[in-house]
């Protein structure tokens, strides 16, 4: 009886784990990579076997946590303009009506309209209203909720920067965080604001280590997203120490799973030499780079330098715009712009009229858009920031270079423009005409003066050169504009 009954047991749990595992193996071999760095240049991203850049101009990073906001058209409205990037909190931070200024904010859901990772309860209490959180239990509907977004946002060619966490910069935030031990039935977070995102309190570390396990494991089939550790760590306490213990969680679930994600770590507002990198960071981002020296000051450690977050200069098109090129042609392989124009009233970016303190807007989508065309139209992977090709320019206009010698050259002139401008119209000007001295190795090329504003290219011209320094004419523009030299076909 044994030796004859054992095979056919043997077979049926055979067939019943094909049937089981079989399709998981299949939908693991068919989901799409990770996005990863470009094995050539580290400075820029390999995205579906191409050579990425990663450009936005986006919402204020509450379309997850905020059950007003409709991501859908958030994420078309990114799509229609050619950008492929957005930034998204993961709800373990929220803010409140009236944080920082920002008309309609999205990381200040109305009350009952906040989402988070945890499970609610029917303990009243919660800081605006609701049931208290279950820091030991994961709500359901916020995972359903983060799946639907994540495939959203794949469709629309979307890459996610997922930031799992933020300081709390006032008491109110910290009054309204779930990790406060009174939105919580744990009684975990009994601390002050700035101990919160420290090693200090066993139990609240536990209860972050516990989420970042609960996440990453439930984002590891999708390519489309890289985690950042923590939002500005600069402020409210955060620790370096608990910064790379986050890292390491991160590393140490993805190491039995099939996916590996890139992590990144915010350094600074502006400008900051890294010492010591982490080893699992690949990419650095900081925030606020006018004029965007951190990037040549890191340039060195061959990752990719970002800036993640910028605004709170003024409403112009123009800084965001300028800031945008400079950033990228100085080397840097991401940018990201905060766009109050999307709000959970309008998320497909149509508010024009908002008192927050910057800008976005649909004709500043326009021209990321034109940007990143720009850079798609070159090897950029082969291109380094070199301004020393730059010999003159005949007026006083902040000039930078982009060069892959002999190939291609990319130079981008603007006037210049102080971080915050009182007024920005004191610094505009009309019909510029500039001549530019640039020294190029001997070929024959290809030269276009470009429009940013429109993508339309003003004049172009072929010529062969024996090395050493040329001048170039542009044709008459306004406020800012780049010239592209490849090698001729």
């Amino acid at each position: 009886m044994y030796r004859t009954t054992m095979p056919k047991i043997l077979t049926l749990f055979i067939n019943l784990g094909a049937a089981l595992f079989l399709p998981l193996l299949a939908v693991q071999a068919e989901s799409p990579s990770s996005l990863t760095l470009h094995p050539e240049n580290p400075h820029y991203f390999l995205w579906e076997n191409k050579p990425t850049i990663l450009i936005t101009s986006g919402e204020h990073y509450g379309s997850l946590l905020n059950l007003d906001f409709d991501f859908r058209p958030y994420f078309k409205a990114l799509k229609a303009d050619g950008l492929n990037h957005t930034r998204i909190f993961s709800g373990t931070y929220r803010e409140v009506r009236g944080s920082f200024g920002i008309t309609d904010n999205p990381l200040a859901p109305h009350p009952n309209r906040y989402i988070g990772p945890w499970a609610r309860t029917e303990s009243d209490g919660y800081f605006d209203g609701g049931g208290k959180f279950d820091l030991t239990r994961w709500d359901k509907a916020y995972f359903k909720r983060l799946n639907q977004l994540m495939k959203a946002a794949e469709d629309a060619g979307v890459i996610i920067e997922f930031t799992l966490f933020c300081p709390l910069y006032k008491e109110i935030l910290w009054q309204a965080s779930p990790m406060n031990h009174k939105n919580n039935v744990n009684n975990i977070g009994k601390c002050k604001s700035t101990e919160s995102l420290t090693l200090q309190h066993k139990e609240l570390l536990n209860a972050q280590l516990a989420f970042v396990r609960k996440v990453v494991a439930a984002l590891n089939p999708f390519g489309n997203l890289y985690f950042e550790v923590c939002n500005e760590p600069y402020f409210g306490g955060v620790t370096m120490e608990w910064q790379h213990r986050i890292a390491d969680e991160i590393t140490a679930v993805e190491s039995n799973l099939p996916h590996k994600h890139l992590i990144s770590m915010n350094i600074a507002n502006g400008a900051k030499k890294i010492e010591n990198p982490h080893p699992a960071i690949s990419i650095f981002n900081f925030h606020y780079c006018t004029p965007p020296k951190t990037i040549a000051m890191n340039y060195h450690l061959n990752k990719v330098i970002g800036e993640n977050e910028t605004g709170f200069r003024g409403k112009a098109d123009l800084l965001y715009r300028t800031e945008c090129w400079d950033f990228l042609i100085a080397g840097g392989g991401l940018y990201n712009n905060l766009d109050y124009s999307f709000t959970p009233k309008t998320p497909d970016g149509t508010l024009t009229d908002f008192k927050s303190p910057g800008g976005g807007s649909p004709a500043l989508r326009k021209q990321l858009g034109i940007c990143k065309d720009f850079f798609y139209s070159m090897d950029f992977i082969n291109m380094n920031p070199d301004n020393s090709v730059i010999k003159s320019i005949s007026d006083k206009l902040t000039a930078s270079a982009l060069v892959e010698p002999g190939k291609c050259y990319a130079i981008y002139l603007h006037v210049p423009l102080p971080t915050k401008p009182k007024n920005i119209s004191d610094h505009m000007r009309d019909n510029l005409n500039v001549t530019l001295s640039l020294e190029l190795a001997q070929n024959k090329y290809t030269a276009e003066w470009i429009d940013t504003k429109t993508g339309a290219i003003a004049t172009t011209k072929k010529f062969a050169h024996k090395g050493g320094n040329r001048e170039f004419r542009s044709p008459s523009f306004a406020n800012d504009i780049v010239l592209r030299i490849k090698k001729a076909d």
